[in-house]
């Protein structure tokens, strides 16, 4: 049975009660409220996601979309996502996800009275994004975004890319896309080329399975539509676009979809907006898009995500450690873990563990995740002892096993991301690779450890009630 959104959602409040508000409250995106209300929560270190179910419009008036915010700012959220127990939110769900990425499940093909999302259908003057509960996120952002995921379509070899991009509503059609030189980047420079528009969907809301997917580091060239098959465990289900017909294949099951082209040899301010290292994107010109037509469910529910913050860090680092994991295990095949932190904003930092056998494999192991993704900036390896997912230990780490004058390596102009405020050119940046493990050849202090069998003989909750254990769990 296809995945969906609403499905989800109620299998959230069954298995985590807690971690859905629904806000019956009017309130109004474009203007900073549904920001503000996310940032009040993360001050109290609370990440709940939010459905808000009265929200404003571009126009002013009550939406008949209900907003989605913050789904992604719990791992537990995204295990459940990938159909797996909330616990198994650390290293089990990255491993799932790089056993699934292993694969590659080819969509099928529905027609248009399958497909939910054809449930609505609005063409030209009747397609107006003014009647959406975009969000306006940050004080210096130009404009409310849609920031979900634009798919585009190789001209030559005919595979589907996704990409999260943020869009800069212009107007009730029109768009600015702002497009960092890669995949989607790479298809639009094809096309404008020969000077024809890219055609564009943009799929605004579906399974959080989906863009778990969507968000995989395969190479330019591999299907997508093929990859987030396999990350949500079942075919995607595809329909004809209302645009382009069979020739441009959309989301049958998705929530809402936005249809357009990016139209070549065409620039305009876009920008600043608030980016996902916590900083404003610069403006620049940027290509455009002319929307075309909008499908959606009846009762659709529009998404987005808080970029910049929790949402966006935990959506994108999950991918990448499954990714990574796949490619560093057939270079090192000791490695034990890789792991996107939320310090490094889900992308900048990586930390690897590896069974150490010999010496060297520690920088084998920190290149190879340099080289498959180019987000990377900078690595630290750890032996197998070490927790990735619980920083301490891994600055524990650090502190304790490196020297910076043998342990550390900077490699410069390496091909960086356009987004990093720290870089002083446009696309080149410095990497590092921290070693962080315990040499082989030669002797090292042992580490501290309460022995095995006072752990095994001494119960906790036999000393302590587990009412009492719950709630020290839960401060």
């Amino acid at each position: 049975m296809a995945k969906k959104l609403k499905e989800f959602l109620s299998q959230l409040v069954d298995r985590l009660p807690d971690d859905l508000l629904r806000i019956d409250r009017p309130i109004d995106p474009a203007h900073f409220e549904v920001t503000a209300l996310l940032q009040h929560l993360e001050n109290r270190q609370q990440f709940p996601a939010l459905l808000f179910e009265r929200p404003l419009n571009l126009h002013g008036k009550p939406s008949s979309f209900p907003l989605l915010s913050n789904l992604f700012a719990t791992r537990a959220r995204c295990a459940l996502a990938l159909a797996l127990d909330p616990e198994d939110a650390g290293l089990p769900l990255s491993l799932e996800y790089a056993k699934r990425e292993e694969r590659l499940i080819p969509p099928v093909k529905v027609s248009a009275r399958e497909a939910p999302v054809k449930e609505v259908v609005k063409h030209d003057q009747e397609a107006d994004l003014y009647d959406f509960p975009i969000v306006r996120h940050h004080a210096m952002d130009s404009a409310p975004y849609i920031d979900m995921t634009p798919v585009m379509k190789d001209p030559d070899e005919g595979f589907y890319n996704l990409a999260f991009l943020r869009n800069m509503v212009k107007g009730p059609r029109r768009l600015g896309i702002h497009m960092s030189p890669r995949h989607n980047w790479q298809i639009h420079r094809k096309n404008e080329e020969k000077k024809r528009p890219t055609p564009v969907a943009i799929v605004v809301s579906h399974h959080p399975s989906f863009y778990l997917g969507a968000l995989n580091v395969s190479p330019f060239g591999v299907d997508d539509y093929a990859r987030v098959g396999a990350i949500m465990g079942e075919p995607l289900r595809l329909t004809a676009s209302e645009t382009w017909g069979d020739d441009f294949m959309v989301p049958a099951d998705a929530e809402i979809v936005i249809e357009g082209h990016v139209l070549p040899d065409v620039r305009e301010v876009e920008a600043p907006f608030g980016e996902f290292p916590g900083y404003y994107g610069p403006q620049r010109l940027r290509p455009v898009i002319e929307v075309t037509a909008i499908t959606h469910r009846r009762d659709a529910v529009f998404q987005h995500i808080f970029v910049g913050h929790r949402d966006n860090w935990i959506l994108g680092g999950i991918p990448k450690e499954g990714s990574l994991f796949n490619l560093i295990r057939g270079i090192v095949p000791t490695t034990k873990g890789v792991h996107f932190p939320i310090s490094g904003c889900g992308r900048f930092h990586c930390y690897v563990s590896i069974d150490k056998k010999i010496d060297g494999e520690t920088k084998q192991a920190a290149l190879a995740a340099l080289a498959g993704c180019d987000f990377v900036k900078h690595v630290v390896v750890v032996d197998a002892d070490i927790d990735i997912y619980r920083e301490e230990e891994v600055m524990w780490a650090v502190a304790t096993r490196v020297q910076a004058d043998q342990d550390v390596d900077i490699i410069k102009n390496v091909k960086g991301n356009t987004l990093d405020p720290s870089q002083t050119d446009d696309i080149m940046t410095a990497k590092m690779i921290i070693d962080a493990t315990r040499p082989v050849k030669r002797p090292f202090a042992a580490r501290l450890e309460v022995p095995k069998e006072a752990m095994a003989k001494t119960r906790l909750d036999e000393f302590v009630a587990p009412a009492v254990l719950e709630r020290l769990r839960r401060s």
